[in-house]
């Protein structure tokens, strides 16, 4: 059946009108799917009983399920949803003053194999479609009682390796007729898949646009990062500028600090000469320390001194606020254990 949540509105109405019906109920129906965030057709109470059992019956409608949820001192919360076919996604939410942002996966797994990252671990499952990304919204939603104003698909998997459903997401997250997010509340992170970063670019979106660098060099990216060897940092930096020169949006690199591997005041320098001249934020992040990888976060005297060091070259500096360290913080930490219990193994 036909994935109706992923359908937009235009197709919609279309397929409702092919079935016999008026435009006017793609209307009321998109309006209960993506504003009033209802679970199911027989919630539709202004819409008649034979229509309801007709789209039981031509359609299919996602939903998630919240199969663990973990909230940290902070109050940020993590949440495991099961997906219709039973994998397990994670998701997150956090509170900041000037809004809640969460933090969505594209994709079941992640085949980008970074080094120092829990995600990659068991490799891709599938890709994420329309509706599974804007389900984990809806619901996070419901749950919180609380508006989302900020999303950022930084979770689990590459977004750019799933990205004919990624646009139709943020097409229809950005939808008047939905919850209306606007594209400078919207933050996709790639590792650098260069193609899709100009494809982006093209597009006409207005989406900020984070890259996974945690590297100054192609030497050591490519031995933390497998992509960095299908894309060099001069074609990958090429096309985030392409992108600001198209957007006109502050470029965001996103830097993990390893101890010992990409925190000495050397490569803070070698960083600096890498990305100079930019209109761009670093947004240094010490390492999520997982139990498979050997990777420790830098200490924080060496944090300090990288940042110090990026300031002092006239480059936009953050050390990303940890949130919900005590709950699994990491992406894949949560979906990993779960899955390491045997609780979804057929």
């Amino acid at each position: 059946m036909t994935d109706i949540k992923s359908m937009n509105f235009e197709e919609l109405k279309e397929k409702l009108v092919a079935m016999g019906e008026k435009e006017f109920r793609a209307a009321q129906i998109y309006e209960w799917m993506h504003r009033k965030l209802c679970g199911g057709f027989d919630e539709m109470t202004n819409i008649s009983i034979p229509l309801r059992e007709k789209c039981k019956e031509s359609f299919s409608f996602c939903t998630l399920r919240a199969v663990d949820r973990r909230e940290s001192v902070d109050g940020t919360c993590k949440f495991l949803f099961e997906l219709p076919d039973k994998n397990v996604i994670e998701s997150v939410l956090m509170k900041y003053h000037h809004g809640n942002s969460v933090c969505i996966s594209s994709q079941v797994g992640c085949r980008m194999g970074c080094a120092f990252c829990a995600s990659t671990i068991g490799g891709l499952t599938r890709n994420l479609l329309p509706s599974e990304m804007l389900e984990q919204i809806y619901e996070i939603t419901k749950i919180s009682g609380e508006r989302v104003s900020n999303i950022v698909v930084m979770g689990t998997g590459e977004p750019f390796d799933n990205y004919d459903n990624l646009i139709r997401f943020l097409e229809m997250i950005s939808d008047v007729r939905g919850l209306n997010i606007s594209g400078r509340n919207l933050t996709i992170s790639t590792c650098g898949i260069v193609p899709r970063i100009k494809e982006f670019a093209d597009g006409g979106f207005t989406a900020n646009l984070a890259l996974s660098l945690h590297a100054p060099n192609d030497a050591l990216r490519q031995k933390l990062m497998p992509v960095a060897r299908a894309y060099p940092l001069t074609e990958i930096l090429s096309a985030m500028d392409e992108y600001y020169q198209k957007t006109g949006r502050r470029l965001t690199f996103e830097y993990s600090l390893i101890s010992g591997v990409n925190d000495s005041a050397a490569q803070a320098r070698e960083l600096s000469s890498l990305i100079k001249g930019r209109n761009c934020l670093v947004n240094l992040i010490p390492v999520n320390e997982v139990k498979e990888r050997e990777f420790k976060r830098s200490h924080a005297k060496n944090i300090e001194n990288f940042k110090n060091i990026l300031e002092k070259n006239r480059i936009n500096v953050t050390i990303r606020r940890e949130m919900g360290s005590d709950i699994d913080a990491a992406c894949g930490q949560l979906r990993k254990s779960y899955m390491d219990k045997g609780v979804n193994r057929e």
